[in-house]
C-alpha cells in the first residue's frame, strides 16, 4: 500500500532520524522524502512516501517523538474534494474539469458554485452538478453565507477560485481557513482594478503572468503556491496579451490545484513551502 506522510512542528535535533526510524519499525519503506527547514521561523516541513501497512498506533507513536504540536497526517490515495467557485470565465474552471476528465490529477470536483448562469452548460458538460447562487440585493456577507451553505453540503478539502470575480468577507475566509486557492494576474498590486491588461500594454511591458495563492484577509496578499510568466513585445496589443495571460492563468491554477492534492504544499506564515 502506498502512502504520503506530511510532518511539520518546531525544528529541532533529529526529527529526521526520529520519522525515519519509526517508519522502519513499523517496516515501512521510504520510496521518497522531501525535508525543509525555515531558519527564520525555526519550522521544520516533511513530506515521505511510504510503502506498506502502518499499524493504527503509528501517528500516535510519532507525535509522541516530535515537538509539542507537531501537525502529522498520513494520506493513502484518496482523491482530493474540490469545489470550484466561478463567474463568467471559462479558462480556468475548464482546465480543472478537463484535467479531472483526463484522470490527470488526483481530485474529485464535487460541484460548481457560480453567480451566474453562465457556465452551466460546460459544467453539466462534465457530468458535475452545478449551483447558481445570484448575488443580486444581497451583501456581501448575505452572499458569502448562502454561498458557504451550499459549500459545506460537499465538505470539501479545497474551495477553488476559478475567476470567483467577488471580493470575500473575512467571515467566509475565516469559514474556510486555508482551504482556498485563488488564481489573479501577476500585475498587482502594479496594476490594479479594471483591465490589467490594458493597462499593462499602455505601460508597455515585456512580461505578463499569474499567481494562485491561498486566500487570506488582505486582498491577493494572501500564501503564494505557483506562479509563471512569459515575454510579450511591443507587437502584442491588449487583447493578444489578456489571451496569454489566459493561458497561464489556467495553467498556473491547475498547477496549484495539483501541488495541493498531493500533499506537497504547507503553508509557513505568510509564505508556503512547495515540495517538487
Amino acid at each position: 500500500m502506498n502512502y504520503i506522510l506530511t510532518t511539520q512542528c518546531a525544528d529541532g535535533v533529529g526529527l529526521i532520524a526520529k520519522i525515519t526510524n519509526l517508519c522502519f519499525k513499523h517496516n515501512l519503506n521510504i520510496t521518497r522524502n522531501n525535508e525543509f527547514v525555515d531558519r527564520e521561523g525555526s519550522r521544520f516541513f516533511m513530506r515521505t512516501e511510504l510503502t506498506g501497512e502502518p499499524s493504527e498506533q503509528f501517528l500516535s507513536q510519532l507525535r509522541g517523538q516530535l515537538p509539542e504540536g507537531a501537525q502529522v497526517a498520513l494520506h493513502h490515495g484518496e482523491k482530493t474534494k474540490v469545489v470550484l467557485l466561478a463567474t463568467k470565465e471559462a479558462h480556468c474552471l475548464g482546465g480543472v474539469l478537463l484535467k479531472q476528465y483526463e484522470n490527470a490529477m488526483n481530485i474529485e470536483v464535487l460541484a460548481v458554485i457560480a453567480n451566474y448562469r453562465d457556465l452551466e452548460p460546460l459544467v453539466k458538460g462534465f457530468g458535475i452538478p452545478f449551483h447558481c447562487v445570484p448575488h443580486t440585493g444581497l451583501s456581501r456577507v448575505e452572499h458569502d453565507e448562502k454561498m458557504a451553505e451550499v459549500i459545506e453540503q460537499y465538505q470539501p478539502d479545497i474551495v477553488g477560485l476559478a475567476k470567483y470575480m467577488r471580493i470575500l468577507s473575512p467571515e467566509f475566509v475565516a469559514r474556510f481557513s486555508n482551504q482556498i486557492i485563488n488564481i489573479h494576474h501577476s500585475f498587482l498590486p502594479a496594476f490594479i482594478g479594471a483591465k490589467p491588461y490594458h493597462q499593462a500594454f499602455e505601460r508597455g511591458v515585456k512580461i505578463i503572468g499569474a499567481t494562485a495563492h491561498f486566500v487570506n484577509d488582505e486582498l491577493d496578499e494572501g500564501p503564494i503556491i505557483v506562479q509563471d510568466v512569459t515575454q510579450v513585445s511591443h507587437a502584442n496589443d491588449a487583447d493578444t496579451m489578456a489571451k496569454m495571460g489566459r493561458d497561464i492563468e489556467k495553467t498556473v491554477f491547475c498547477k496549484a490545484i495539483q501541488l495541493a492534492s498531493e500533499h506537497k504544499v504547507f503553508i509557513n506564515g505568510n509564505k508556503t513551502v512547495v515540495f517538487s
